[in-house]
């Protein structure tokens, strides 16, 4: 893999003749991407269940009602019984979270416990999306999947990760590269 194939901190958009029921029009970002696979976390899946009820499982009284009706998404068919978040990095002085890796200059992703304690009690970051599984691809097969035109890329925007209404990521992804997928056919193919 060459840095130009490094898919590291861009959306995935499934093309319109993705037939996996699992990435039937979903925007995937992609958290690692190297020689050995990639990581993604669905972003614009909601799981039904918001996060305040993520709080009550892990017995955390939360001071902020509109973030626990936050939902929860389901960020892949991988290990949902795994909790992510992505987030916008920590202000000067803010607290830093255990097992952090920034992505990029913009976006974190955190597995550990102790974002959620934060943002229970209303120290979180700013901005931040919180998912349950993610999507997983093994050495080779996503650059195969893109050879197969079954995604498109683009460098991620924070706009749409954490402003962009979920239902309306996957037609917004796309626009990030001028494109309008209700122009493209449903049948994958070739030139």
């Amino acid at each position: 893999m060459t840095d130009s194939t490094n898919l590291t901190g861009h959306l995935l958009i499934a093309m319109p003749a993705m037939q996996d029921p699992n990435f039937s029009k979903t925007v995937t970002y992609i958290c690692e991407h190297s020689d050995q696979g990639a990581l993604g976390i669905v972003i614009n899946r909601p799981l039904g269940m918001d996060l305040g009820a993520i709080f009550a499982q892990l017995s955390l009284d939360s001071t902020d009602a509109v973030l626990a009706r936050q939902p929860v998404l389901l960020g892949g068919p991988v290990h949902q019984e795994r909790g992510f978040v992505l987030h916008e990095p920590a202000e000067a002085g803010d607290r830093e979270f255990d097992a952090t890796v920034a992505v990029t200059d913009a976006i974190r992703v955190t597995t550990s416990q102790d974002i959620l304690a934060a943002m229970a009690r209303g120290q979180g970051p700013r901005r931040s999306l919180v998912a349950l599984g993610y999507a997983g691809w093994g050495a080779g097969q996503l650059e195969h999947e893109l050879v197969q035109n079954a995604w498109l890329s683009v460098p991620a925007s924070p706009r749409i990760i954490f402003d962009t209404p979920f239902d309306q990521r996957w037609r917004e992804s796309a626009r990030l590269l001028g494109i309008d997928l209700s122009t493209i056919s449903h049948q994958a193919g070739h030139a």
